[in-house]
């Protein structure tokens, strides 16, 4: 049996991705294929607990700050996971793997949002991941402060919610959103970090990472940026 594709769909939060990824899985099942979608870090049980502690924005009130050099192992953790539980198995089996973040995110927000450098963030990548690489990633890449600008609307909707959640005393704890704003609350210089390490990925690796600017020109519609997306990944496509 063909050895399936690995496709991975990267960018700020507010990129719109999440919503493209599941669009392209859409597309690809009705014609057929075998997909498999996953999110970083999630997709597990391991994995989701890592992500509670991770993006959860109240992590470090019950825990303490995370160190950088903690959440980029935690990091790592969850992706050797992923890729024995998940990734693996299902590139084995022929399937098409799309994954919702991967090592790359791990280069722009670790290596360059906190700074700890591209080098080590590589180094991780050869020795717990084994080296796996994308055969293909989806980078939509829109000007920072119009993804700034959506990531920080998700944060105030879920900051209202909190404060409708506390007034109603008869509210359970397990009614409560989800909580992922632990990243949202960084300042706008981590974030320029993170918008320029993606840009010189996709330098580095013209041929793996596919640039979709969705700026100003054109039609940036979702339904459009969908068919873009399509028509990069169907010649990929066994």
């Amino acid at each position: 049996m063909p050895r399936g594709i690995f496709i991975t769909f990267e960018g700020l939060d507010g990129s719109g991705k999440t919503t493209q990824m599941r669009r392209l899985a859409a597309w690809l099942t009705s014609s057929g294929r075998t997909v498999v979608s996953l999110r970083q870090p999630g997709s597990t049980a391991l994995g989701d607990r890592l992500r509670a502690v991770l993006l959860d924005s109240r992590s470090e009130s019950a825990l303490g700050p995370i160190s950088p050099l903690s959440e980029m192992a935690l990091m790592f953790a969850d992706r050797a996971q992923a890729i024995a539980e998940i990734i693996q198995p299902a590139l084995e089996a022929g399937s098409i793997v799309l994954c919702d973040r991967y090592t790359d995110s791990s280069e722009a927000y670790q290596g360059a949002g906190r700074q700890l450098g591209s080098l080590r963030i590589l180094a991780m990548h050869a020795a717990v991941c084994n080296n796996l690489q994308p055969d293909l990633t989806l980078l939509l890449l829109p000007p920072l402060e119009a993804a700034l600008a959506r990531a920080r609307r998700r944060n105030h909707r879920y900051a209202a919610s909190q404060s409708q959640t506390a007034s109603q005393p008869d509210s359970l704890p397990e009614s409560q959103p989800t909580d992922e704003n632990r990243f949202e609350r960084e300042s706008d210089d981590f974030y320029a970090r993170i918008h320029a390490a993606y840009l010189e990925i996709a330098a580095r690796e013209p041929h793996r990472v596919l640039t979709i600017a969705n700026d100003d020109s054109g039609d940036n519609s979702i339904d459009a940026i969908e068919l873009r997306i399509r028509a990069l990944v169907a010649p990929r496509l066994i």
